[in-house]
């Protein structure tokens, strides 16, 4: 392309160099997507193409893309999905001390009478005291579908009580995010 002749800076592995509001090297010179090297999914280039236009266009000039707690699914036979940190980086980052994990393994009422009977995983991880939710995790029939929604509420600060405080829907493999454990301590 070209780019070191219009002054535009790459890193070693030749990804567009650009700060957190997408702007390279090269004023009014903007890159997006997966040629910046930073979370390679589609709809995280269309969230920050978005989020430039309207900066660009709308003059909302703090508006940026946040690159934590993006959703991801791996369409896997079982699927899986994920948001947040996981245990391990909750750990390093606040503390062993400071984490409470709340955990699931069940079977699928879909499977209830078949004789195959997989198991679905799921996995909260919250940062204490407060107990906010900063990961979570589930592999099983549904885990695709059901994340968006609660990747919305992990993005959102959501707590464990405000989790179990929710009216689940029965019978949903989702319900087992808003009563596991049913808020008793482990």
């Amino acid at each position: 392309l070209g780019l070191e002749t219009a002054g535009i800076k790459t890193d070693s592995r030749g990804h567009v160099i650009v700060d957190e509001y997408q702007n390279t090297s090269v004023e009014k010179v903007y890159a997006v997507g997966d040629v910046c090297g930073r979370a390679l999914l589609t709809p995280v280039a269309i969230a920050a193409g978005r989020h430039l236009s309207h900066r660009i266009f709308n003059g909302e000039s703090s508006r940026k893309l946040n690159y934590h707690n993006i959703p991801t699914v791996v369409f896997s036979h079982p699927p899986i999905g994920t948001v947040g940190l996981t245990q391990k980086e909750a750990e390093e980052k606040y503390g062993e001390e400071n984490i409470k994990v709340y955990q699931s393994k069940f079977t699928n009422m879909y499977f209830a009478m078949t004789t195959r009977k997989p198991k679905t995983y799921m996995k909260l991880v919250c940062k204490l005291p407060e107990e906010q939710i900063v990961g979570l995790h589930a592999l099983g029939l549904g885990a695709d579908e059901m994340l968006q929604g609660f990747a919305v509420a992990v993005v959102a600060g959501a707590t464990k009580k405000q989790f179990d405080s929710t009216v689940a829907i029965h019978p949903t493999s989702a319900e087992e995010f808003v009563t596991m454990n049913w808020g008793l301590s482990m």
